[in-house]
């Protein structure tokens, strides 16, 4: 019973694929070896694949010229997996209470959508002029008002189709890499903003990622995601555009409970958008998320208030995504105000549908009208499965997603649950080796986790470095 401990740097491996410990002996039963050894190959390499003690795990620059444009394309309009397992559904809500925490619960393979959920979070950046377009607003209520358009306009695309389904539950230490990139020309300018007050000199010097950037036609925006935590499961997640010196952090934990024929997500966590160009941080929140009418044909709706808010130049806004009454009422509705804190005057005013049509009425009596189902989505690109890593979301899931495209959602099952248990099998070694669990990208800092390099850090290292060489 002795406690080991090991050297920093120590990397543990698996001699052997991987043995579910509570099945190797069972009343002093011997391990049935012939039923691992006859799993497919792709399940015994899920279960062996050795994980270094995190320790030493580095984080990894990733080139986004090595990406190229995404082009799967896995829309969720089956209901037929739905409807087949409506039995499975039956048996599983029986053993549920009202209120019931989900984290712990494997919910069947048959309702899961083909990726992760730290896939999913890089859909708020799917409209990247929009984003880049906040540094535009040549006064801080303007920037307030872009990043509040910005903002409503990031959940629409993040639905594959009309049916709720769920993306996959990150493993610990799983990450997600993509990009975007937004031609100059597409992106709205203003003569006004401070950007263009930086010579190309001074730009280039900010950081090594802005070296040649000066000629090209296009702005990049770079989006990086880890799950960081297990229990709770909290995923981390990070975009820059350096050209327009502007980053967004942020870091959310999913909290789902049963309620009766809906199933309610907690988004608990906080973003925090930094416009270094203006010296403006912004604090945000995330709505709650509903499937709803989960025995039939299930969907999604968000609720709750979410509020916005600058410190520094005292600008602030609140919007309240609405449920649907019981009784009549619109689906999707959501209303928002944004106010100047310090006067109390309101100076826009928001209403409509977040996957519909949004009306922005401003305090010069103007009013805007934006259609986001034909808003143009930019296609985020992603390196080639053969280039990622073993924990990268897509080949880290790439046996579980192929399974579900082909409809067999036994072999899918066999194949989520290879991971599933290989994640516990190496919690349990690090609790019983007293050895922490150490992440690649994020760091913890108070209640939250911070990037390893975020924009602001770099920025102010460069300013610093050409201040010293003045």
């Amino acid at each position: 019973q002795r406690k080991l401990s090991f050297a920093s740097g120590t990397t543990i491996n698996w001699l052997e694929p991987k043995i579910s410990l509570a099945n190797h002996l069972k009343n002093g039963a011997a391990q049935n070896f012939p039923t691992e050894i006859n799993k497919p190959a792709s399940v015994r390499e899920e279960q062996s694949i050795a994980e270094p003690c995190q320790l030493t795990r580095e984080p990894e620059e990733i080139n986004p010229d090595e990406e190229l444009e995404d082009i799967s394309d896995d829309k969720e309009d089956d209901l037929g997996a739905v409807e087949e397992q409506r039995s499975v559904i039956l048996h599983l809500l029986s053993q549920l209470k009202l209120g019931m925490d989900l984290t712990r619960v494997v919910l069947p393979t048959f309702i899961l959508e083909k990726r992760s959920l730290l896939e999913m979070y890089a859909d708020f950046m799917s409209h990247p002029d929009l984003f880049i377009a906040i540094t535009n607003g040549t006064t801080p209520e303007e920037r307030m008002i872009c990043f509040v358009e910005y903002y409503l306009t990031s959940f629409h695309e993040g639905r594959k189709g009309a049916i709720a389904k769920k993306p996959y539950n990150p493993i610990i230490g799983e990450t997600f890499h993509c990009s975007w990139r937004m031609p100059k020309s597409d992106v709205a300018t203003d003569a006004g903003s401070n950007f263009s007050a930086h010579s190309p000199s001074e730009q280039v010097t900010l950081s090594k990622d802005l070296e040649g950037q000066t000629e090209l036609d296009y702005y990049t925006v770079k989006f990086v995601a880890e799950q960081v935590s297990h229990h709770p499961p909290v995923s981390g997640f990070y975009a820059e555009c350096v050209e327009r010196k502007m980053c967004v952090n942020a870091h959310v934990w999913t909290k789902s409970k049963f309620l009766g024929m809906s199933i309610g997500v907690t988004m608990v966590g906080e973003g925090l958008l930094s416009l270094l160009e203006h010296g403006e941080e912004y604090t945000f929140s995330l709505p709650c998320a509903y499937a709803r009418s989960i025995l039939t044909v299930p969907w999604v709706e968000l609720g709750g208030k979410v509020n916005i808010n600058c410190a520094k130049t005292g600008y602030s806004a609140s919007i309240n995504f609405h449920t649907k009454p019981f009784y009549g009422g619109k689906l999707h509705r959501v209303t928002g105000e944004v106010k100047q804190n310090t006067t109390n005057t309101v100076v826009c005013r928001v209403q409509g549908e977040w996957n519909s049509v949004l009306e922005f009425t401003y305090s010069n009596g103007e009013t805007k009208y934006v259609d986001l189902t034909k808003l143009s989505v930019t296609k985020k690109r992603v390196r080639p499965l053969e280039k990622q890593g073993p924990f990268e979301s897509r080949r880290l899931w790439q046996h579980v997603t192929e399974s579900l495209r082909d409809g067999d959602i036994d072999k899918a099952t066999e194949h989520k649950r290879a991971l599933e248990e290989r994640q516990r099998n190496e919690e349990r070694l690090r609790a019983e080796t007293e050895t922490p669990w150490c992440t690649k990208y994020f760091l913890k800092e108070g209640d939250g986790w911070v990037y390893h390099k975020p924009l602001w850090k770099t920025v102010s290292a460069a300013q610093t470095q050409q201040t010293d060489t003045n």
